[in-house]
């Protein structure tokens, strides 16, 4: 499959899984918690911040630190619950991103060169988290998969796991 068709493929899996608005919004997420501040790891390494805009909206940022990289990311999420268990529901959505990166590249120690680069991309994502009710700690396990473009012409696509862990209220 090629680069486009891949892009295309998730591009219409995600904006149909947001159209279905209607069927999600009757469904009661059992979420009890309104903003959660915590962890992200895995791939997308960082601290994340989620706030429920509705029963089954949240938005939720994403800021990463890389070696020599960084990157800030906002997505628009939706849950409904999973297998009928208080505080276990699934998500999904969209958004995207703005990354950099700079490297020093040397060469048997005769030159050194420094590059930077700005990427911009599109996000999906899709998992399932887990609210401990006893506790106001929330664990995700979710895939962000993303197609950035970086200004030295690159393109990247990466499935982007991430295991997350954060404190509600």
């Amino acid at each position: 499959m090629t680069t486009m068709k891949l892009i295309k493929s998730i591009s219409i899996l995600t904006l149909s899984l947001l159209l279905m608005h209607p069927l999600s919004a009757q469904l009661k997420t059992g979420t009890t918690y309104n903003t959660a501040v915590g962890v992200r790891g895995l791939g997308t390494s960082g601290l994340t911040i989620k706030h429920f805009t509705g029963a089954n909206k949240a938005l939720e940022g994403i800021v990463g630190f890389y070696p020599n990289a960084f990157s800030a990311t906002l997505l628009v999420e939706r849950y409904a619950p999973a297998f009928s268990e208080p505080g276990l529901n699934w998500y999904y959505g969209i958004g995207g991103h703005i990354a950099t990166q700079s490297d020093v590249i040397r060469n048997d120690g005769l030159y050194r060169r420094e590059t930077s680069e700005v990427g911009l991309g599109i996000d999906g994502i899709f998992g399932i988290e887990y609210k401990i009710q006893e506790v106001p700690i929330a664990m995700s396990l979710d895939f962000k998969p993303f197609f950035e473009v970086a200004t030295d012409g690159d393109a990247f696509i990466a499935l982007d796991p991430g295991l997350g862990i954060k404190v509600t209220f």
